[in-house]
């Protein structure tokens, strides 16, 4: 049965580092409510003032709000090189109102303070929303620059019509806050190193019913293949998730299946297979189900029933043999005692690019706690071992290897399949 949730848009600011730019307009009073929306979701975000933006708003108002103090100079505190590190290590600058003045300064990379310093050294997206009078937005030197920063790779989000300072009113008003802090949303979610990447996640154990109340199942939390989609999804993978699990997901944009059995497991990922570039089976799926059903609740009076046990379908060998070039399958090993061995076999049998193996029975990994700890073993035969680690952690860990065969040979020409 399918199942929708509706995920928190703004989730791809969450844990992010954001320099928020505030210069010289009357709009800078609408900067307050931009850092306190991306505080809210989240973010940890630094602003930094120029000079003619202290003249509207102060900075102590920002310090008030942000994750830091506001910075306001190049040549204040003891950092002898704040624009350095600020660039360095941002994931993203948003600049909120952004001037006819500073727009020109960034286009011929004049650094005459904190922020346009900062511009120039940073490799982060940079977001800008101008704000003006509707005459100089109009303006062709400024419409100029704007069209040289959109060819290197900024971002701008064009301000509004409406009324202006002094009652003027046009084009060449800020953008609403909310429509600013939604486009750095989005921003972070397109920048990722999975952008455009299609993965399929499994997550949770599957029920194999005894009778319309029992069933043998597992003790998998779901927790693990959980935090590898939303962690893809906040790399800006396209990310479906098919999963016994009935919570909602930390990311925005991961289309939710809901299934019950090894059966339904099987028929939701094969059904969409062909269509993904990375395959992560994190779920716990039952090797075993009983053979016969009762349609009704088996009773304690009739004695203890004979569950007699079959075979469910093996999802994992089945997508090793329908894997194509270009395709990545990622396996998990759940083991008990010989776990490196018993993955390294499951990994050469059912033909997984890499596989992920863990033991379920230390008490601070595996099934139902929120670290985990693994070996990493991959087909070209190296292996990894991880520390103990949030699950979170993992996941961007095996992500990060993920994107990096993906780098390295995208369309599968040289990644072996056999």
């Amino acid at each position: 049965m399918a199942a929708s949730n509706a995920p928190d848009p703004l989730v791809a600011l969450r844990g992010r580092r954001i320099v928020l730019g505030v210069t010289g307009g009357i709009a800078a009073y609408k900067a307050v409510e931009i850092c306190r929306r991306l505080v809210d979701a989240g973010a940890h975000v630094v602003p930094v003032l120029t000079d003619d933006a202290q003249r509207f708003i102060g900075a102590l108002t920002f310090s008030a709000l942000a994750s830091e103090p506001a910075r306001t100079s190049l040549f204040e505190g003891p950092d002898p090189i704040p624009h350095t590190r600020l660039g360095r290590a941002a994931d993203l600058i948003v600049v909120a109102p952004a001037t006819a003045r500073v727009l020109g300064k960034y286009t011929h990379g004049i650094s005459d303070d904190l922020l346009t310093a900062t511009l120039l050294a940073t490799k982060a997206p940079v977001l800008l929303a101008p704000a003006m009078h509707t005459e100089m937005w109009e303006h062709a030197a400024v419409q100029e620059n704007l069209a040289v920063l959109r060819a290197r790779g900024v971002h701008v989000i064009d301000p509004e019509e409406g009324r202006l300072a002094g009652g003027d009113s046009g084009p060449g008003r800020l953008a609403e806050p909310e429509r600013i802090v939604a486009a750095a949303a989005d921003v972070l979610a397109a920048a990722g190193d999975l952008a455009g990447v299609r993965v399929l996640v499994t997550a949770g154990g599957t029920r194999e019913p005894i009778d319309p109340v029992r069933f043998v199942g597992n003790r998998s939390s779901g927790k693990m293949g959980y935090a590898v989609a939303e962690r893809a999804a906040r790399r800006g993978a396209s990310v479906t998730l098919v999963t016994t699990i009935g919570r909602p997901t930390d990311a925005s944009g991961i289309a939710v299946e809901r299934v019950d059995t090894a059966d339904d497991m099987a028929r939701a990922v094969l059904s969409r297979f062909a269509d993904s570039d990375v395959v992560v089976m994190a779920a716990a799926v039952a090797d075993f189900r009983p053979k016969a059903v009762a349609d009704e609740k088996l009773k304690k009076r009739d004695g203890v029933p004979e569950v007699v046990l079959e075979p469910t379908p093996d999802v994992l060998a089945e997508l090793g043999e329908r894997k194509q070039p270009g395709q990545l399958l990622v396996g998990f090993a759940a083991e008990t005692e010989h776990v490196e061995a018993h993955a390294a076999e499951k990994m050469t049998g059912k033909r997984v690019d890499m596989m992920v193996a863990n033991d379920v029975s230390a008490a601070d990994s595996g099934f139902e706690v929120d670290t985990n700890r693994a070996i990493l073993l991959y087909s070209s035969g190296s292996r990894e071992e991880t520390p103990l680690l949030d699950k979170h952690e993992l996941a961007d860990l095996l992500l990060d290897r993920v994107a990096a065969v993906l780098a390295d040979d995208p369309t599968g020409a040289n990644r072996p399949h056999e």
